[in-house]
């Protein structure tokens, strides 16, 4: 970062120069700030006033808090037959008391403090104590030492930030090592900091000025400073964002790619002619929109989202064959061998002698379809291997298998990813630099996204969404299974699956966990101590013997699970599909991708484990075919427990887009934008992507007017700093990878 030669802080400056060693230190290990840049963007997380104290009867046990409180009495005790005492101090706040607890020492030392009527700030970790919450050992800072009415009316006005923090360095430190650093800026004027946003922008849309924002967003005197410090701040991070998107955009439009058009008359006409079925007018729209990308001479750079069953993968496969038809080979990248093995599967059905190019038997456009895992033998890998350096293969499907350096293509054309959350964008980089020149790229999820989330992370690919299911598809109804409050409910489910395998329909039972790894933990669904969170999550070995015994005895009950050997995997699975199994046992490996119409009914045992967007993805495995599908969520959680909200808002609506929106609002952002996309801490502390959607589609539409007019940014050299200092270089490489 430029410096400004007569200024004495930058924004770049460790804090070290600043505010000591020690304390940066400290800082640093456990806040994760470094320079005054750090800690200037360090944003109260809320705002005490002092007349109005935090709600204690809200306080969550186990985390570490800070509240402002007023002590209401203070007592000595003794224990251990007189040789030990404690202080014991109650605080309350109108909505529920609190307990700080001192031992010894400390306890004597804090006694003449803390007495009724004083107020201050309490930091410390809840926990529970004969019922009550309390904070053992708790750091401190009171708060009306003042004396004289006029230091008393100041104080009861005054807001107080109260920082994230941790148990090393309290809020109040924060607030004072904040303060010095304003001080600093101010004396300086606050020369040493960089607006990203053009003075245009920020004045059109009526914007505080970067360095009043700073001061009130620290040193709020009202409520409406707060806000308008909010309003800039959350603008400059969408703004900034949404630029390096932009760039990225554009960057994608210059590089060069071949054109890849069907050839009439070629396989993707051979292989509609044979579809069974018409395929759905949103199929059509988004099958245009890829191949109007596919024939231009700039990569495509295409995220490809839909409803669970939408018909994404018909979508892609089309693609795929368009590129063949076209000279190149296509690359469809799955997360798992079961998805991936189920994909070749369906691919080579759906093509049928299409897939059996060069093959007795095999259509004359034809091409072959090749597998390619980790844990394939290695007379078959070799045969893979060399029919995609000699281009006999035009389509692959594989895992990570295909990004090792081993792996040739004779002219790879497309890379589909499956299921993008799951794979590293190192992993698919590695997959596009494979190409002779960049390959055109589909990215696929199955997981439906808010629009905000799809325009801050996948800000740089072009969107298409399939909303419409198939004809043929039947609707699936979902239940509650509440199995400790009411164990009939859970009878009635074993006996619904009978029903339903009578009816010659198949069933799966899906559990959170595989079930080898300790001993002494099996025990029978919907039984166990008290608290469900206590023992660990049901298994499906135990599960599968249980049901085996009980309540399924003299079905065909099979199990699946991540561990087992890839041909035992793909052994159960074939049988499954032909009906040879009632009752599949399985943990999540089943979550996408399979495809088996004749299932009709999943029951999810310890459903409260899994997360809403996973379970929406779990029961659209069921209702596949032309009979209804139910789905039954089995928890063992109270009735007024979030764990229950969250699973009556699954059993509440079908609507995948709403269930993601849901789902965002309990996991917020962190998840969405930090270790789940580019695996470093999420840049966004001010910005909400679940509640700024205005902020960050009117960012997005200025982001990309200006790097249309310039897209070096030469005009604006503030906002190419701020740039470099936002997307440090980890996110920026991560961004550059797509």
């Amino acid at each position: 970062m430029r410096r400004t030669p007569e200024s004495t802080v930058q924004l770049d400056q460790p804090l070290k120069k600043i505010l000591g060693g020690t304390t940066a230190k400290v800082m640093a290990e456990h806040l994760g700030l470094h320079t005054a840049g750090d800690l200037l963007h360090h944003y109260p997380r809320r705002y005490a006033e002092r007349g109005e104290l935090t709600r204690l009867a809200d306080l969550p046990l186990d985390e570490h808090v800070t509240v402002v409180a007023q002590v209401s009495k203070a007592a000595m005790k003794t224990f251990n037959q007189g040789r030990g005492v404690r202080l014991e101090v109650v605080v309350t706040d109108g909505s529920g008391a609190l307990t700080l607890v001192f031992f010894g020492r400390g306890a004597y030392a804090r006694e003449k403090e803390l007495v009724p009527g004083r107020r201050g700030m309490f930091a410390g970790k809840v926990s529970v104590f004969n019922r009550s919450r309390q904070l053992l050992h708790p750091d401190y800072e009171l708060l009306d030492r003042d004396s004289g009415a006029e230091a008393a009316a100041d104080f009861a006005g005054r807001l107080l930030p109260l920082y994230p923090a941790c148990k090393q360095f309290q809020s109040w430190k924060l607030t004072k090592a904040v303060d010095t650093l304003l001080d600093l800026f101010e004396a300086d004027g606050w020369r040493g900091l960089v607006d990203p946003l053009p003075p245009a922008l920020r004045e059109g849309r009526g914007l505080a000025e970067l360095p009043d924002a700073f001061r009130k967003v620290h040193r709020p005197r009202t409520k409406a400073d707060i806000e308008d410090a909010r309003a800039r701040l959350k603008w400059d991070e969408a703004f900034v964002l949404q630029v390096a998107l932009a760039r990225r955009r554009h960057a994608e439009t210059q590089l060069p790619a071949v054109a890849r058009k069907p050839a009439p008359g070629g396989l993707l006409d051979a292989f509609d002619a044979k579809l069974p079925f018409t395929l759905t007018d949103g199929q059509r729209t988004v099958s245009a929109e890829i191949f109007d990308d596919l024939a231009t001479e700039h990569p495509m750079h295409r995220l490809l989202q839909g409803e669970v069953g939408s018909g994404k993968t018909m979508v892609a496969l089309r693609a795929m064959l368009a590129v063949v038809d076209a000279g190149g080979q296509a690359a469809m990248l799955a997360p798992t061998e079961v998805l991936a093995q189920q994909h070749h599967r369906s691919i080579t059905e759906m093509m049928g002698e299409l897939a059996e190019g060069g093959l007795l038997g095999g259509a004359d456009q034809g091409t072959k379809v090749v597998l390619l895992t980790g844990s394939m033998g290695a007379p078959a890998r070799r045969r893979a291997l060399l029919d995609l350096t000699t281009g006999e293969a035009g389509i692959v499907i594989g895992t990570h298998a295909l990004i090792e350096d081993k792996v040739r293509f004779h002219d790879l054309g497309l890379v589909v990813v499956d299921e993008q959350h799951r794979f590293g964008v190192e992993q698919r980089d590695a997959l596009r630099s494979k190409g002779k020149q960049p390959p055109h790229l589909l990215v696929m999820t199955a997981t439906p996204i808010p629009r905000t989330v799809a325009m801050t992370v996948f800000g740089d690919l072009e969107t298409s969404v399939l909303d419409q299911l198939p004809a043929g598809r039947s609707p699936i109804a979902t239940h509650v299974v509440p199995a400790k409050d009411k164990p009939h409910f859970l009878t009635r489910a074993w006996e619904r699956v009978r029903e339903e395998v009578e009816g010659g329909h198949q069933a799966y039972v899906v559990c959170p966990r595989i079930g080898d790894e300790e001993e002494g933990t099996k025990r029978k669904p919907g039984e166990g101590p008290d608290d469900p969170e206590k023992r660990p999550p049901l298994a499906v070995l135990d599960v599968a013997a249980q049901l085996a015994k009980g309540p399924l005895a003299g079905l065909r009950v099979e199990v699946l699970h991540g561990r087992m050997q890839p041909e035992a995997k793909d052994d159960v699975m074939r049988r499954f599909a032909a009906g040879e199994v009632d009752v599949l046992v399985a943990t999540t490996v089943i979550e996408v991708g399979v495809n088996v119409p004749n299932s009709t009914v999943m029951v999810i045992m310890d459903a409260d484990r899994f997360g809403v967007s996973q379970l929406h993805q779990l029961r659209g495995r069921v209702g596949r075919g032309s009979a209804p599908g139910l789905c039954l969520l089995v928890t063992e959680a109270g009735e007024a427990s979030p764990a229950r909200a969250r699973l009556g808002a699954v059993a509440g609506t079908l609507d995948g887009f709403e269930l993601s929106r849901i789902d965002l609002e309990q996991r917020r952002e962190g998840d969405v934008l930090g270790q789940a996309q580019s695996g470093v801490r999420s840049s966004l502390r001010m910005l909400t992507v679940i509640d700024d959607e205005e902020v960050i589609a009117a960012a997005r539409d200025e982001a990309a007017a200006v790097v249309a007019a310039d897209p070096e940014l030469e005009s604006f050299p503030a906002l190419r700093t701020a740039l470099d200092a936002l997307l440090d270089e980890e996110r920026e490489r991560y961004l550059d990878k797509g």
